[in-house]
């Protein structure tokens, strides 16, 4: 059994994947566009381009995604992507590069549990925590 985060984007699912490759030196997936799928002629033709199922492999972990089509899309809540690193430095550079042009909720530091710490919303509008634990 495997356990993968599926996130929903408002339209920037690809662009969303694209940056989380080359960030978190993810394989390459799939993009699957409405266009693609069985349905194509029922989408909005503005929606077409959109991605109906993104996949990428990050060390191992799968990280799916998608537009949903027009109106359903909700904002993420209730829920953090969580990095775990054991090297400080690639935690540090982690948290920089999702932050840039998202929003810092807890900037990146030592805690009483990890060497380094922190917590985000990247500029696609999803929750991180990236957290690099203390040695034991």
């Amino acid at each position: 059994m495997q356990l993968n985060p599926y996130l929903f984007f408002n339209g920037q699912c690809e662009a969303a994947f694209k940056f989380y490759q080359q960030v978190l030196g993810a394989e390459p997936g799939m993009l699957m566009r409405y266009s693609e799928g069985p349905m194509a002629e029922q989408s909005p033709p503005d929606w077409r381009d959109k991605i109906m199922h993104a996949r990428i492999t990050v060390r191992g972990t799968v990280l799916m995604g998608s537009d949903p089509p027009p109106g359903r899309y909700q904002q993420p809540q209730g829920f953090f992507v969580t990095l775990n690193l054991d090297d400080p430095a690639e935690a540090e550079r982690l948290f920089r590069a999702l932050a840039e042009g998202g929003s810092v909720r807890m900037d990146i530091q030592q805690t009483f549990w990890a060497q380094r710490f922190g917590m985000l919303v990247d500029r696609f509008g999803i929750p991180w925590m990236v957290n690099c634990e203390a040695a034991r």
